[in-house]
């Protein structure tokens, strides 16, 4: 059905509704435009909560990404922001296959539109401006044709007078030939003009205002059509990321079949496991001894003084023993010596060759390069041309000095490594505890237990276990004066000088870097003037001028019959 011949009276109305279907187009413009910047927030946001949650760049979180669990919220943080690239190309191809080419459409329809409206008014103009004056003839002829009506009367009436005379009777018969004539020629003005009226109006109504409802016509349906397309490519712009929506979705999947509970609870035992064994039996002390050795060591005792009781305004118990002001301790993975001797055996182990592999990729990859260019140098002396061979020496030297120091590095990291494994204790070591003291009733308590306790910092967990030896002598050796060095004073100036309680052997060496440890060697015998309050630390004195304190896991105890009594930490 055309406008032209069905709608050919409704000009008004097709002007109402074609401004309508333009609001319209331009409304769904609008709702694209809104639904993009939607897709762009919701972007923005999963890119922000992505980022959020990606672990950061510490020794914690790399040692949390061991775990099957951990890998797999890693990999569905990364699917999660490639999924809010999808939403960012939905709304990218959106703003570009949409609200781009509706905003120039949208131009070029308002600008047709306005034209085609132009010219139908133009018609109607032109044909209203015909009507105007074929009633202007139409009104002339009927007014010339009563004034020639009204002048045969006259000349009539005249003519019948018989007292009217000739002269009068001759003009008014000329009169009314002239109004006759006059009507006559309105008369074919008016038969012209309406004639032409005709075939203007007959051409306005079949010919010019159907091209023009047409052409409006035209233009309506290619904007529905063009609306149409944009609904398709709306949906066709979501429809074109759902696989890759998918994929995302999978490796999220995937992801989580990959946890495996079992793989876990053995990497904890992996990441925590000190090499260690078990502590052995609780040895019998015997009072009995202890009360026939108190009149021999009444005298040492009144030579020295009672032991007076420690001062309470300070506890011994804490977790940071030697602090001086606010210089911390850290023993935390990563922060300690270069040798890892902070760890217990196992973890030092794992660490060491986790180093020593790192220098063995650092040396390849530096050998790679030494490789390439030796091999570029041998080109360039062959082919001068190609490029100066002595431009590549200070570059060769630089590498093979890099080499020698990574090679230095490992050497002196595999002695560190062999060290360990030889100190290592076997399992067959936990069988040879029971029995050590049968022989002995001088009642020397085993204090050398496994620690499964923080360290000062809560950094890590030990378990230790060495083979007792006797030492009953060493436990009644005399000790020296007692005597407190100066660094400590701003931590123990409360406190009197402590008097020894018992001896310790050292069964690891110990480097004491940090302010208020001592150092000590494999083997070496110390006084115990501090018992292990929990917090993994023994305070122990060398001689006179040198106390300080060591890790409880590091030396085996023997307390004397004046100790407070023997503690077992498991």
């Amino acid at each position: 059905m055309s406008w032209g011949s069905e709608l050919w009276d409704q000009f008004d109305n097709l002007e109402k509704h074609t401004q309508w279907g333009i609001d319209f187009l331009e409304k769904y413009a609008k709702f694209v435009k809104e639904r993009s910047e939607i897709e762009i927030n919701y972007a923005k946001q999963i890119r922000n909560l992505s980022k959020k949650y990606q672990p950061k760049k510490t020794s914690r979180e790399e040692e949390e990404n061991k775990y099957t669990f951990c890998k797999a919220f890693l990999t569905t943080l990364n699917e999660l922001n490639d999924y809010a690239g999808q939403h960012e190309v939905i709304a990218e191809n959106l703003t570009s296959q949409i609200i781009t080419e509706l905003s120039r459409y949208l131009q070029d329809l308002k600008t047709d539109r306005k034209s085609h409206f132009h010219d139908g008014r133009k018609a109607q103009q032109h044909i209203e401006s015909l009507w105007k004056q074929l009633e202007s003839c139409k009104r002339k002829f009927e007014r010339d044709c009563k004034e020639a009506d009204k002048a045969q009367q006259y000349f009539d009436k005249m003519d019948a007078d018989i007292n009217v005379t000739k002269a009068d009777v001759e003009k008014a018969r000329q009169h009314a030939q002239v109004r006759h004539q006059m009507a006559a020629d309105s008369k074919s003005d008016y038969s012209s003009y309406l004639h032409k009226f005709n075939q203007e109006q007959n051409e306005h109504y079949y010919t010019v205002i159907p091209n023009i409802f047409q052409k409006l016509q035209d233009m309506e349906e290619k904007r529905i059509e063009r609306l149409g397309a944009c609904m398709r490519t709306f949906a066709d712009v979501d429809r074109q990321v759902i696989p890759i929506v998918g994929k995302c979705l999978d490796g999220m999947s995937k992801a989580a079949e990959a946890i495996e509970a079992k793989t876990d609870s053995k990497q904890v035992v992996e990441s925590y496991k000190s090499g260690f064994e078990p502590p052995g039996d609780v040895e019998f002390e015997d009072y009995e001894q202890a009360m026939k050795r108190a009149v021999s060591e009444s005298s040492l005792n009144n030579s020295r003084g009672e032991v007076r009781e420690r001062p309470t305004g300070k506890s011994k118990g804490k977790l940071w023993p030697f602090i001086k002001n606010k210089n911390k301790l850290s023993l935390k993975l990563g922060s300690g010596p270069e040798d890892f001797s902070h760890l217990p055996p196992e973890q030092r182990r794992k660490k060491l060759q986790g180093k020593l592999d790192e220098l063995n990729k650092d040396i390849q990859k530096e050998t790679d390069q030494r490789d390439a260019l030796t091999k570029m140098k041998d080109v360039y002396v062959k082919n001068p041309q190609m490029g100066d061979a002595a431009s590549l020496d200070p570059r060769l030297a630089e590498l093979g000095q890099n080499i020698e120091k990574l090679q230095f590095e490992v050497q002196k990291f595999e002695g560190w490594l062999a060290e360990v494994e030889e100190r290592m204790p076997s399992k067959s070591d936990t069988h040879r505890r029971s029995g050590l003291y049968e022989s002995h009733s001088s009642g020397a308590v085993n204090n050398n237990c496994a620690q499964d306790r923080e360290s000062p910092d809560g950094s890590y967990t030990e378990e230790q276990n060495s083979e007792i030896h006797e030492k009953a002598n060493v436990a009644n050796a005399k000790p020296p004066p007692v005597a407190v060095t100066p660094e400590f004073d701003d931590e123990f100036d409360d406190e009197e000088s402590l008097p020894t309680i018992g001896n310790c052997k050292a069964l690891y060496p110990f480097d004491g870097h940090n302010e208020g440890t001592i150092s000590v060697a494999e083997g070496e015998l110390l006084y115990v003037i501090e018992e292990d309050k929990g917090d993994g630390w023994t305070r122990v004195r060398r001689n006179q001028d040198e106390e300080g304190y060591v890790p409880t896991s590091y030396v085996e105890v023997f307390l004397g019959t004046n100790a407070k009594g023997a503690m077992t930490y498991i």
